[in-house]
C-alpha cells in the first residue's frame, strides 16, 4: 500500500483551514478582494480553494475554473466546487451579469419574445423612443 508523504505545502494549507456547520472548510489565511483565499505556492499565489481542489481531486479541465456550490468564497472544501466554464459561472452568481440573463421583462414590463430579435431588447420600448423623438436619427443597419 503506498503512503503519501506530507508535504510542508499541505501542512501549510490545513493549519488555515476550519470547519463550520455548513459544511464548508473555511479558509482562515489571506484573503483577495472576492473573498477567496489565496495561498503561495511557488512560484505564486493560488486560490486556496484552487490549491484543495487540485491536490484533493486533480487537475481542473482545460477552459474551467471552480464555481463554489456553496456560495461561500473561503470555503475550500472541493465537494462543494464544481469546474465551469467562466460564462458559467458568470451567470451563476449575482452580480449584474447574472441579473440581467435572468431578465425576462424590459424595465417597462414588456416581455422579452422572438419579437425582440433573440437579443436582450425591448423593441415595443425603442421604437416609442424614436416615435417620441423623430429628429433623432436611426443608425443604418
Amino acid at each position: 500500500m503506498a503512503t503519501h508523504k506530507i508535504t510542508p505545502a499541505e501542512v501549510r494549507f490545513w493549519k488555515k483551514v476550519r470547519g463550520d456547520s455548513n459544511g464548508c472548510w473555511v479558509w482562515t489565511g489571506a484573503h483577495g478582494a472576492k473573498g477567496h483565499g489565496t495561498f503561495w505556492e511557488k512560484p505564486d499565489f493560488i486560490g486556496a480553494h484552487v490549491w484543495a481542489y487540485k491536490t484533493l481531486i486533480g487537475p481542473l479541465p482545460e477552459g474551467t475554473e471552480i464555481d463554489h456550490l456553496c456560495r461561500n468564497p473561503p470555503c475550500v472544501n472541493p465537494t462543494h466546487m464544481e469546474p465551469v466554464t467562466h460564462r458559467e459561472n458568470v451567470l451563476r452568481g449575482e452580480g449584474l451579469p447574472a441579473q440581467r440573463a435572468k431578465q425576462t421583462q424590459c424595465r417597462l414590463g414588456h416581455e422579452f419574445t422572438r419579437m425582440n430579435d433573440g437579443r436582450r431588447r425591448c423593441l415595443i420600448c425603442k421604437r416609442r423612443w424614436h416615435q417620441l423623438h423623430p429628429t433623432h436619427r436611426q443608425p443604418a443597419s
